[in-house]
């Protein structure tokens, strides 16, 4: 416990402190390269469907059905969002000179995780970004590329996870407190939290998967396996970008 409050403590106060003069200065500014992740040079499908042969760089508007247990930080209400084909870019370096940067535009949603970057990298990883997955741990390197992350993300959606210590909505929360902060100063930008009941949902399926008991285990879940399992709620179709096999370190091709 007095690990998770540290943790929580050590995002608070200062980071916000420090960053809010710059993220009211520059919020309006220049549109910066859309976020997102440098990953591997191979995508995996994870159905059936082919993709149609050819669709729109321009991001299509979205239909919208209701996903229960995440909730918007100022309003509180659940996040409406639905997307037929869906590209999952993780957080890795396997996408490096893949020059899948298009392909992966051409999905309908764009996910991303933490604070992995696009700009530099939008022939190999895309320039959009539909939805980004971020770990309570990571809101402090997210606030140090603002202007990337935030400033230009405006039709971006934020799910934010932690434990329920650092997300209580009781004024003890410290991430839920700072995420309200930022958000307050930044209206525009598509906050939310999973909620403690999705994550002790998320807790069931992992026991499902795995036959582990993940807090008698002491195990932690991580951000990939978090957007995963929230891109299979969203998503009809995922085509999966940068994840390497199960024996990719035994094979000896790193």
């Amino acid at each position: 416990m007095k690990m998770k409050i540290r943790v929580c403590q050590g995002v608070s106060g200062i980071i916000i402190v420090t960053m809010v003069t710059s993220l009211m200065l520059v919020y309006n500014s220049s549109f910066g390269g859309r976020s997102s992740s440098a990953s591997s040079s191979s995508s995996r499908r994870l159905d059936a469907p082919a993709p149609s042969t050819k669709r729109p760089d321009r991001p299509q508007k979205l239909s919208v059905s209701t996903l229960e247990g995440y909730a918007g930080v100022m309003d509180h209400k659940p996040l409406k969002m639905h997307c037929k084909t869906c590209a999952l870019v993780t957080s890795s370096g396997q996408l490096t000179g893949s020059k899948k940067g298009e392909e992966i535009d051409r999905s309908e949603c764009v996910i991303r995780m933490n604070d992995a970057p696009s700009v530099g990298y939008q022939r190999d990883v895309g320039r959009r970004t539909s939805l980004r997955v971020v770990a309570h741990s990571s809101l402090q390197r997210v606030l140090r590329s603002r202007q990337e992350l935030l400033n230009a993300s405006q039709d971006t959606v934020f799910i934010f996870w932690g434990p329920s210590s650092c997300m209580k909505r009781d004024g003890k929360g410290h991430v839920y407190n700072n995420l309200r902060l930022l958000n307050q100063l930044l209206p525009k930008l598509k906050v939310y939290i999973i909620s403690r009941f999705k994550m002790l949902k998320f807790d069931e399926l992992f026991k499902k998967e795995t036959g582990i008991d993940r807090k008698s285990s002491n195990s932690w879940l991580s951000t990939g396996w978090f957007t995963m399992a929230i891109a299979l709620e969203l998503c009809d179709r995922i085509n999966v970008y940068g994840m390497v096999p199960p024996d990719f370190c035994r094979s000896g091709l790193w």
